[in-house]
């Protein structure tokens, strides 16, 4: 056995990979002009689940679990840009670890819209400007997004799905001697975040930590001026053609950020590995055992809350809260179901969807 032949046999598989494409594509279109004339919603996370699910369990290559979901969920997204074309908004700029949640999700071939605030981007969902928004919700080192969270009470939105991505750092930089360095650009937390990395590499050098509004734009500074770098995505570097020196370069390993897609009216059918959002707001929280009873309702159904978070109400003069739930299973579920339909002036269903890990 040669190089040149099992290259060939390489070739041979990537030509039959190809026309299995095609014929799946060509499934999909018809699948597309079916749904068209119904009106039906081409995002579907459950049946992304269903099928991903499946291609693990009978898995006995070397591929692993992650390798099969980054490819399988990329031909998702190809498929439905064929099947119709939907716009996605999501917090900017370019090159964000919003942008890379979103790319994880519909893919590099999607129509995106990078948006300034995480308003702005609730908003162009809201008016049909965008079919899904993506913002972060909450960072396991930093905490939740408040501005996030207080627009989901505000805004009438659906929850069509969660991604969750780990936040690595690289540096990005045209200088291949780190002495030559001038200057290092980055996001003032991205600067914390990697500190050790720092410490550690230019200790002795008289490289300058310039804060920036965005780790995007640290990226393109540096690849604008010589004897600059970046701490940034890869994404970033990748989007400024800035060439990646390190990477990985974070203190922990264990940070992850977590991130909402918004879509208005969105209903998942029940996968069987779903979490629910829901906004609770009580009447007379003041008074003693009224969140206590409320919650104690979850318990005796056996219901699984993992999330609660209290936010002020901003009504009158008072000291009041509405909360933010999250709790394990469908709102299909006859359990949860018996709790909405108990509590149908107090509790909003935001949506059921699909739980990461």
């Amino acid at each position: 056995m040669t190089l040149e032949s099992l290259r060939n046999d390489i070739d041979a598989l990537d030509d039959q990979l190809l026309t299995l494409l095609n014929q799946r594509m060509e499934l999909v279109r018809k699948v597309g002009e079916l749904k068209r004339t119904t009106n039906a919603v081409i995002y579907r996370p459950e049946r992304e689940k269903q099928i991903l699910d499946r291609l693990h369990k009978q898995n006995n290559g070397l591929l692993n679990q992650s390798a099969i979901e980054a490819i399988f969920l990329e031909i998702f997204a190809v498929s439905r840009n064929l099947e119709l074309p939907e716009r996605v908004a999501y917090l900017g700029p370019e090159g964000s670890f919003t942008h890379q949640a979103a790319e994880s999700r519909f893919g590099a071939m999607s129509a995106y819209t990078a948006l300034p605030t995480i308003r702005s981007v609730f908003e162009s969902v809201e008016t049909g400007r965008a079919r899904f928004g993506v913002v972060p919700i909450e960072n396991n080192q930093e905490g939740v997004v408040s501005e996030a969270i207080d627009l989901l009470l505000e805004k009438d939105l659906s929850i069509a799905a969660e991604a969750q991505i780990p936040v690595h750092f690289t540096f990005a930089t045209q200088t291949e001697d780190l002495s030559q360095i001038t200057h290092i650009y980055s996001k003032d937390i991205a600067f914390r975040q990697c500190s050790k990395f720092l410490n550690d590499t230019f200790d002795g050098l008289k490289a300058e930590l310039v804060p920036v509004e965005s780790t995007s734009k640290a990226a393109k500074l540096a690849g604008q001026q010589p004897y600059t770098a970046a701490i940034c995505s890869t994404i970033a570097a990748k989007l400024f053609d800035v060439p990646v020196l390190f990477d990985n370069i974070e203190d922990s390993d264990l940070n992850r950020t977590r991130f909402l897609i918004l879509a208005k009216n969105f209903v998942n059918q029940p996968s069987g590995h779903d979490k629910t959002t829901l906004i609770a707001k009580l009447p007379n929280t003041e008074s003693p055992g009224v969140l206590a009873e409320f919650l104690q309702e979850f318990n005796t159904r056996h219901i699984n809350l993992t999330k609660i978070e209290s936010r002020p109400l901003r009504e009158g003069a008072t000291f009041r809260y509405w909360f933010l739930l999250e709790c394990e299973g469908h709102a299909s579920d006859p359990d949860l179901q018996d709790i909405l339909n108990h509590h149908t002036a107090d509790v909003k269903l935001l949506g059921s969807y699909v739980r990461v890990a």
